[in-house]
Parts: C-alpha cells; sequence; structure tokens
C-alpha cells in the first residue's frame, strides 16, 4: 500500500495536477479582486477555494502516508513544513473581524509554485546561501552611502536645501542617484548652482547660490560608477557564485544517489549466489548426515 502512494505521489500526472490547481488558486484570488465579478460569480469562487483547499490537505496526507508509520518523515523537508503551513492557516479559529486577512491569506497559497518546481527551489536555495555574503557587500555599501551622504551635506546643503538639507536626506538623494532615476538633475544643481538650473519645487529657497562644477561632477561620477557599476554587481557577481555552488552540490546528489542504486543493483546478484550456495550447503550437510548415520547403523 505504502508503495502504491510512493508511486502516486512521485509520477509526473500528479505533480503537473498539483501545480496546475496551484495556478488555478492564483487565478482564483486574482478574480476576487473584482467586485464586479465577486457579485456575480462569488459563491462559486467560495465553493472553489474550499475545494482547492481540501486538495491541498488530500494532497499532504497523501505525502504523509507514503512514508509508512514513520510519517513525521514528512516535516523533515522544509518545503513540506511551508505547504503543511501555508495549508493549515486556513483552520486556524479566525474571528470574523479578520475575515479580511483571512483572504489576504489566499495569496500565500500562489507561494506553493516554489515547492513545486525544482528550478524555483534552487533559485531560492541560491537566495538563500547567499545571505552571509550579501550582508558583507551590503554592510560596504552602506558605508559608501554614509561617507558620500556627509560629504554631500558638507558641500551642498547651502546650494542645494532640497536634497542635502541634513544626513537623512542626503541618503535618500543619494539612492536616487544610484538608481539613476533623473540623477543628472541633482547634479547639475550643484554643478551651475540653484539660482541657474531651477528646482522642481519652485517653494525651495537656497541658503547660498554655489557653483561647484569640477567638485560636483567628480562627486557623483565617482559615486555612480561606484555604487551603480561596482558594488551593486557584486550582488549578482555573489548570487551567480551561490548559483554555481548550489547546482554543484546538486549535481553531487544525483550522482551519489545514482551511485547508491548503482551498488544496491550490484549488491542483488551476489546476495542471491550467498543464498544459493547456503541452500546448497545444507543439503550437502544433511546427505553427509544421512551417510554418517547409515555407517553407524
Amino acid at each position: 500500500m505504502v508503495e502504491k502512494i510512493r508511486h502516486v505521489v512521485d509520477s509526473k500526472s500528479f505533480q503537473y495536477g498539483i501545480l496546475g490547481l496551484i495556478l488555478l488558486a492564483a487565478v482564483v484570488v486574482g478574480l476576487e479582486t473584482s467586485p464586479e465579478i465577486v457579485a456575480k460569480f462569488g459563491t462559486s469562487l467560495s465553493v472553489l477555494n474550499t475545494v482547492i483547499l481540501w486538495v491541498f490537505v488530500f494532497e499532504a496526507a497523501l505525502k504523509m502516508a507514503q512514508h509508512g508509520s514513520r510519517w513525521y518523515r514528512y516535516f523533515l523537508d522544509p518545503w513540506n513544513v511551508l505547504d503543511f503551513a501555508i495549508v493549515a492557516i486556513f483552520f486556524l479559529p479566525i474571528h470574523a473581524s479578520y475575515v479580511a486577512v483571512f483572504r489576504l491569506a489566499r495569496v500565500v497559497r500562489a507561494l506553493r509554485l516554489l515547492t513545486s518546481l525544482p528550478k524555483l527551489q534552487l533559485i531560492v536555495s541560491c537566495l538563500l546561501k547567499s545571505i552571509p555574503s550579501m550582508c558583507y557587500v551590503g554592510i560596504l555599501l552602506a558605508l559608501m552611502f554614509y561617507i558620500y551622504g556627509v560629504v554631500g551635506v558638507f558641500l551642498f546643503s547651502e546650494n542645494d536645501p532640497v536634497h542635502f538639507r541634513n544626513l537623512p536626506m542626503s541618503l535618500l538623494s543619494l539612492f536616487r542617484v544610484v538608481t539613476l532615476e533623473d540623477w543628472t538633475d541633482v547634479m547639475y544643481i550643484q554643478m551651475l548652482g540653484s539660482d541657474v538650473y531651477a528646482y522642481d519645487n519652485t517653494t525651495a529657497i537656497a541658503l547660498k547660490s554655489t557653483a561647484q562644477p569640477f567638485v560636483a561632477a567628480f562627486y557623483f561620477v565617482s559615486f555612480v560608477l561606484l555604487g551603480t557599476m561596482i558594488v551593486l554587481n557584486l550582488f549578482i557577481g555573489v548570487i551567480i557564485n551561490s548559483m554555481t555552488e548550489a547546482q554543484e552540490e546538486t549535481l553531487k546528489r544525483q550522482l551519489n544517489s545514482e551511485e547508491g542504486k548503482n551498488e544496491d543493483c550490484g549488491l542483488i546478484p551476489e546476495i542471491n549466489r550467498i543464498e544459493e550456495q547456503i541452500v546448497e550447503l545444507n543439503s550437502n550437510l544433511k546427505q553427509l548426515k544421512n551417510k554418517i548415520q547409515a555407517s553407524l547403523d
């Protein structure tokens, strides 16, 4: 029975069926955002949500049953734990005043795509694996932001109080610059002076309009080069490196699994030969015993 359940759970048709159901659940949640559709088909959507929920419950039950008496091994897989949590949240005793939260929880079912597609699992694993290295890159980026933010306040606060009035505003302006969102406007204000290059916000008044063409150009161009071209690309490099390591680990696990299967396949004939030898030895012992008894008689 357990082998039959395991065969069903591991079958491609079962996996594709669950994947299609997850996509259907995501579509249903999207349809529920339309008041017109809810007004016409609200009851049908509610029934469909209930059916989808119980199919997910049945799927979890099958995955537990495939382990037989060791059903708890289902929870050793983190992806199974995520699946179980997504399903279990709908059975919590939620008060009527929290119905909106309950509806929002349906969106979480779309996360089950992560557990159903191995490639997505690989990507998520790579992101999680790269977090420690990304933290160090983030520290480097934060240090660069802080240094440039302080320097920006010292150099441009009087000329441009809109973008560099204080450290928080300076950091926010630098974030705009590093995303390359109209960053040249911020640079030209410092290069040409706030009285020459007008503010978008005409109510802002500079304390002292000062043009700093060379300093401003070096400040912003160096920040863009360091922040956008170098530091942010380090994040991409860290993720790519983690992706390569994760793929290598996955390949090693697959090779070890295949080797284990090959070893098992090689042991089976050997075991059969040993069993045949044991049977033959028992037969010879019986014949020898009979001969000894005959000679004694």
